[in-house]
């Protein structure tokens, strides 16, 4: 069964040095090797792993990135083209425009 042109929306509040983030970009890169559309919103603590060697190398490989905005924000983590800066109305749009959605804590 292909994947290809599936859509898998992550939601990662873990810290980057936690195994909820790390399992959550490991499943990313897995999704894209299989053609698989993928999107990660990272909130709470996971908004500092945007700057994430491996997640920005998915970046480049078409991972659709987003960080929420507010979560920047509150711990002066500073907006950059990293990510897509954005509010929960995001996370609303990705849950409801994927085919899997997933959260990693």
């Amino acid at each position: 069964m292909s994947l290809h042109g599936k859509k898998l929306g992550l939601l990662i509040s873990a810290k980057p040095d936690e195994p909820g983030f790390s399992h959550g970009v490991r499943l990313a890169e897995a999704a894209l090797a299989e053609g698989v559309d993928v999107y990660i919103y990272c909130i709470d603590a996971a908004v500092p792993g945007v700057d994430d060697p491996q997640l920005q190398a998915l970046k480049a490989r078409g991972l659709k990135l987003y960080a929420c905005a507010y979560g920047a924000h509150r711990r002066n983590f500073p907006l950059s083209e990293k990510a897509t800066f954005a509010g929960l109305t995001v996370v609303s749009d990705i849950m409801a425009g994927t085919d899997r959605f997933l959260s990693f804590n």
